[in-house]
This record gives C-alpha cells, sequence and structure tokens, in this order.
C-alpha cells in the first residue's frame, strides 16, 4: 500500500514515528504551517520554522525515504495576534521556494476580522503564486466555519479544484462536495473522524477529490491513520484501486498543480548539511 499523508505536522514528531510510517507505505508527506502550542512573539521565530521545513524537515525525512514537501502560511490562530501580523509581509519569498506545493494553512480558527484578512490576503498570495491552498476549518462553528470558508474562497476567485478545505466531517463533507473543492480529512484517535466513519463517507461521496491524513502533531495523534484507513477500506470492500486513489493518486493530482512536486526518494543527494545521504 503506497501513502502519501497530505497533512502532517513531523516537527512535532520522532524519528521512530517516519521509521514506522515508512514500513506502513508512507511514501511521501506535505507539512502545513500550524500553531506549535506555545504562543509565537515575533515574526523571527516563524522564519526560523519556515526554514527548518524547508530544510532540516526534508532531510529527516529522507534518511527515512519518505519526500518532504511543505505549505507555509500564517496559521489562524496566531493571525489574531499583532506580533505576527508581520509575517504576511516576509511569505512571498517563501513561497518561491521549490518544496512549497500550497498556501497553508489559512482559514479561520475562531473567525475573528483577523483571521478574515489574513486568509484574504494569503488566497491572494497563492493566486499570484499559482499555488493551491490548504484551508483549515473552526474546531468550533464548523458548519458556519466551513460556509463562510467557501463564500471568502468564490469572491477571492479561486478556482476549486485548487482548494483543499481539510478537517471535514459528516456535517461538512456535502457543502465541500458541491463546492467543487478538494475534500480532506483528518483521522485521530479521539476526535475528528475515524478510520470507520471515514469509510461511511467514501461509500456515500466516492473516492474522487477525498484526500485522508493523519494530521499528526504534539497532541495525542497517530501518524499510521492513514494506514489504517486504507485497511479499513479494503476490509469494507473497496478494492486496491480504490484505496491507491484516496491515499496516494489524490494528494499527488491536488499538490501537483503547483508544479513543483518531486516524488523521488531512492537517489542520493545534498543533507541538511550539505553531505550526501542515501535516500530510499
Amino acid at each position: 500500500m503506497r501513502i502519501f499523508d497530505p497533512h502532517i505536522h513531523m516537527t512535532s514528531r520522532t524519528t521512530d514515528d517516519y521509521q514506522r510510517m515508512h514500513a506502513a507505505g508512507v511514501r511521501a508527506v506535505v507539512e502545513p504551517a500550524f500553531w506549535l502550542g506555545q504562543p509565537r512573539t515575533s515574526v523571527g521565530s516563524f522564519l526560523d520554522y519556515f526554514d527548518a521545513l524547508l530544510g532540516w524537515e526534508p532531510y529527516r525525512a529522507a534518511q527515512y525515504g519518505i519526500r518532504h514537501h511543505c505549505a507555509l502560511a500564517l496559521n489562524p490562530k496566531e493571525a489574531n495576534d499583532p506580533r505576527c501580523a508581520g509575517v504576511l509581509a516576509e511569505l512571498p519569498r517563501y513561497l518561491l521556494k521549490d518544496s512549497v506545493v500550497a498556501v497553508g494553512e489559512v482559514g479561520y480558527d475562531s473567525m475573528t476580522a483577523e483571521e478574515e484578512h489574513a486568509f484574504e490576503a494569503q488566497l491572494a498570495m497563492a493566486q499570484e503564486n499559482d499555488l493551491p491552498v490548504l484551508v483549515h476549518t473552526p474546531h468550533r462553528d464548523k458548519a458556519a466555519g466551513t460556509r463562510r470558508t467557501l463564500d471568502v474562497v468564490r469572491a477571492a476567485g479561486m478556482a476549486p479544484e485548487r482548494v483543499l478545505i481539510d478537517h471535514l466531517n459528516e456535517l461538512t463533507v456535502g457543502m465541500v462536495a458541491d463546492s467543487g473543492c478538494w475534500m480532506g480529512f483528518s483521522i485521530y484517535p479521539d476526535t475528528k473522524m475515524d478510520p470507520d466513519r471515514m469509510v461511511a463517507v467514501l461509500k456515500q461521496y466516492g473516492t474522487s477529490r477525498m484526500l485522508v491524513n493523519s494530521a499528526a502533531d504534539w497532541g495525542r495523534s497517530d501518524p499510521l491513520k492513514t494506514r489504517a484507513v486504507g485497511d479499513a477500506m479494503l476490509a469494507a470492500g473497496f478494492g486496491e484501486d480504490d484505496v491507491e486513489q484516496v491515499l496516494w493518486r489524490n494528494p499527488v493530482a491536488c499538490y501537483g498543480q503547483s508544479g513543483r512536486l518531486s516524488l523521488e526518494t531512492g537517489t542520493a543527494g545534498p543533507d541538511y548539511a550539505g553531505n550526501t545521504i542515501k535516500r530510499g
């Protein structure tokens, strides 16, 4: 089973996780910029984080035969902190980097005016850089937040096929399916979605434009939940081609619109320190 996790925060994970992920079939990931749990107090701390996503984390992943790309943005939660507002001025130069395959995570946390300003500004940056967008839907008032998200995307003139709306559930999938956007689902041990619920959604809505991720981070989460969904799909009667579409071809098609997606993992290349390593 070949797996592409389209939303995972490997900065928060250990090398043991990379090893387990590779053994489970994970060969590629996208790591979106997010809130680290501890509030950042300056633009500089964001830039250090972005640099790590562009340099250190791809090196860590390559040692375990996993290709690492990232999505960069001022995340919704920290868009409310005036100390972080300057990140928007710094983002354009980072969005030019080869391993950046999307703008994200953008969207809403508490649905404030500050979040909406950052959301709209970063949608414009995505269009200027011809990049897809990864959108975070709020954990609270999810249905209202998802409807507002779709309104903002339409008002910005974003082509729906270049927008991935994430953290969906049974209450929000229908409106996103109707919008033409990609549909993202985070599979968690206790919250969000679980493998059986995900299988039920796939039975109802099909496998087109569906992406499944672990969104594993510093909280209770599991980087192998993508594999769990694949196994649950097979047990429920889906074919191997269906699993391949959801866990590999869909994320490749979504992020491949950036023109920057590279899935080679078996060639030699420079590591973070400039040495040569063997990938694979």
